[in-house]
């Protein structure tokens, strides 16, 4: 799909939906806070949550890699 092979739209992604709310903290570094901590008190809906913030940033790191193989395959 084009979509997913589009910088521009996952990185818009990555910053809005990925760091929304952005205060007090981005609501995706509470949650990494929250697990670096021991994750204690997180319902399945808290997973989900990291989950649904963190899913545009697997799509950043799904397009560097597909990125960086195609690039050493022309070479």
């Amino acid at each position: 799909m084009e979509i997913l092979n589009n910088w521009r739209i996952i990185i818009l992604i990555c910053l809005t939906l990925g760091l929304a709310p952005f205060f007090p903290e981005p609501h995706l570094w509470g949650k990494y806070k929250w697990i670096a901590g021991g994750a204690e008190g997180m319902q399945a809906e808290d997973w989900f949550d990291v989950l649904l913030h963190g899913f545009p940033f697997i799509l950043l790191l799904r397009l560097l890699v597909v990125k960086l193989i195609s690039s050493k395959t022309e070479k």
